[in-house]
């Protein structure tokens, strides 16, 4: 008897020392587990703070580029126009021979502000023999400001016109000919009226224009041929006013219900065959001014000057500042 009670003592110490071993290895393996998981969680952590160290830095890289080339562009913006989105328009020629390249001339300058509240527009039409100094200043040169583009590209432009009309220029875009006609016959034309009979050939150029005066559909060809005719009357004040009638028409076309389908296909152009300088940080801003696009026509006015013997335009400075006050109320003083 005594013997089997020894036994059962036996055998409950044995028990109890195995559940005291399961215990310490299941404790073990907790410890071990929990040690795996905290370094998982640190190699996570340390991993997810050089991942994103690297996004911060590539980003604030990406950044103070974005920032240098605005500032090489744009100089110092004035904050008198910080509550406006302006836009200068250049539409290239194919450019004169000189040596073996073909340098381009800005044929068409145009300033395109948006009020970035109520979405209202206002086009300033600059005459391509606009006499400027190079600069803004004395003593750096002098010449016609659409002869500016193949001197010094579009950053020039953007200077010489914010100096000229002394205001903050946010973006630019920039457009050829071509570009310009295609674009156009993706709208699937225009209809506008053609105040005379145009005929005007230029061979050396390749420039030949012949449209008949009175209501035309103007495909894309014949609008660049109407858009850059310069009559014997009016010169370059003609072909500005009739650039601001076309600029309208084709305003009131892009609103029409009709373009909506074209939209992907006027933004290829866009993305594709236009120069621009709006990169993915100014994104968001244009798309809140194109969403608040007022369907009001917008203001349209020409540089204040006027045009000598020789073709050359003549600015008006003191009416140039009276007409910036004009157009641009919420920027004054």
């Amino acid at each position: 008897m005594a013997n089997l009670t020894k036994d059962n003592i036996a055998k409950k110490r044995k028990l109890l020392n195995k559940r005291r071993r399961i215990k310490f290895f299941r404790f073990v393996f907790m410890v071990i587990l929990l040690g795996l998981a905290a370094i998982a969680v640190l190699f996570i952590g340390v991993s997810a703070y050089n991942i994103g160290s690297h996004f911060v830095n590539e980003f604030q890289t990406m950044y103070q580029g974005y920032n240098d080339r605005k500032t090489a562009r744009q100089g110092n913006p004035n904050p008198r126009f910080d509550g406006y989105t302006n836009i200068l328009i250049m539409g290239v020629d194919e450019g004169a021979a000189d040596g073996e390249e073909s340098l381009p001339n800005a044929d068409t300058i145009l300033l395109l502000s948006f009020s970035n509240e109520t979405g209202r527009s206002r086009i300033i039409s600059i005459p391509r023999n606009t006499w400027v100094t190079l600069g803004g200043g004395a003593g750096g040169g002098a010449g016609r400001i659409g002869n500016m583009y193949r001197m010094g590209g579009a950053n020039m432009m953007v200077r010489q016109v914010s100096n000229l009309l002394n205001i903050s220029i946010h973006q630019y875009i920039i457009i050829d000919m071509r570009t310009f006609a295609d674009l156009i016959n993706v709208l699937g034309g225009l209809d506008i009226y053609v105040e005379e009979d145009m005929d005007y050939d230029d061979p050396e150029s390749g420039l030949s224009i012949h449209l008949q005066q009175g209501y035309q559909h103007l495909d894309g060809e014949e609008a660049q041929k109407y858009l850059r005719f310069r009559g014997e009357k009016l010169g370059d004040v003609g072909r500005v006013q009739r650039q601001q009638k076309f600029i309208k028409a084709l305003y009131e076309k892009v609103l029409q219900l009709e373009t909506i389908p074209k939209l992907p296909a006027i933004a290829d152009i866009f993305q594709h065959r236009m120069e621009t300088s709006a990169e993915l940080f100014d994104s968001a801003h244009l798309a809140n001014v194109l969403r608040k696009m007022s369907s009001d026509p917008p203001t349209t006015t020409m540089l204040p000057g006027i045009e000598d013997d020789e073709g050359i335009w003549e600015p008006n400075y003191a009416q140039i500042d009276a007409k910036i006050n004009e157009l641009f109320p919420d920027s004054q003083q």
